[in-house]
């Protein structure tokens, strides 16, 4: 689910804005490799998960009626909000030196990044961001369209966040929503100085942490 998503928007994304003016360099196939490694593993993980449904060790569950129409709706806020603390500091430690190289030193092999970067992590790294799919659905009831609008969020948010400022429309969410959430400008900061917006979808936990 999450690779077939992931290489649709990304193709999209790439066709779009990138095709004309990215050309596939060297940087850019290190990440097309890294972003097939990731995709693997979010596979077995995801994998796992029907397993471990198939076993009721999740909470995972089909009939809206279960918890209510609306608990999908809040459902689905509260694990982008703790999946983006989640984030915030496992990316935050990544970049940490004794574990930057080991473990997000590939991901930012491209100083100008691109669609294909989104996903290009180190095997470390993708492990850790895919225990968590794993984790939140032992740990909240979840209906499955909750989790295939988690995974489509998280897809085409990373897409996004990686188009960099030179292909993204000038008012791309940046003025409006800049504020309070993570976008291209701030991602390609991130890129550049690396000690800045280390957030996945929300401006929260940096602006608490300094960062």
């Amino acid at each position: 689910m999450i690779l077939a998503c992931y290489l649709v928007v990304n193709s999209l994304a790439w066709w779009l804005l990138c095709n004309q003016c990215i050309k596939l360099d060297r940087d850019a196939l290190h990440d097309i490799r890294l972003s097939a490694v990731s995709a693997g593993i979010f596979a077995v993980a995801m994998a796992t998960t029907i397993q471990l449904y198939w076993h009721g060790l999740t909470r995972i569950y089909g009939q809206p009626s279960t918890h209510g129409w609306w608990y999908i709706g809040a459902s689905y806020l509260i694990v982008l909000i703790l999946q983006d603390g989640y984030f915030y500091v496992a990316h935050r430690l990544f970049h940490w030196p004794r574990l930057y190289r080991l473990t997000h030193q590939g991901h930012h092999r491209s100083r100008q990044p691109t669609p294909w970067t989104s996903f290009a992590f180190d095997p470390i790294e993708a492990m850790t961001h895919a225990i968590f799919l794993v984790g939140i659905t032992c740990l909240i009831p979840l209906h499955l369209g909750t989790i295939f609008a988690i995974l489509t969020t998280m897809t085409i948010w990373a897409v996004v966040n990686h188009i960099g400022l030179d292909h993204a429309p000038l008012r791309f969410l940046h003025q409006r929503l800049g504020p309070w959430m993570i976008g291209p400008a701030h991602h390609s900061v991130h890129h550049e100085r690396q000690d800045k917006h280390f957030g996945l979808y929300f401006t929260f936990w940096d602006r608490v942490m300094g960062s």
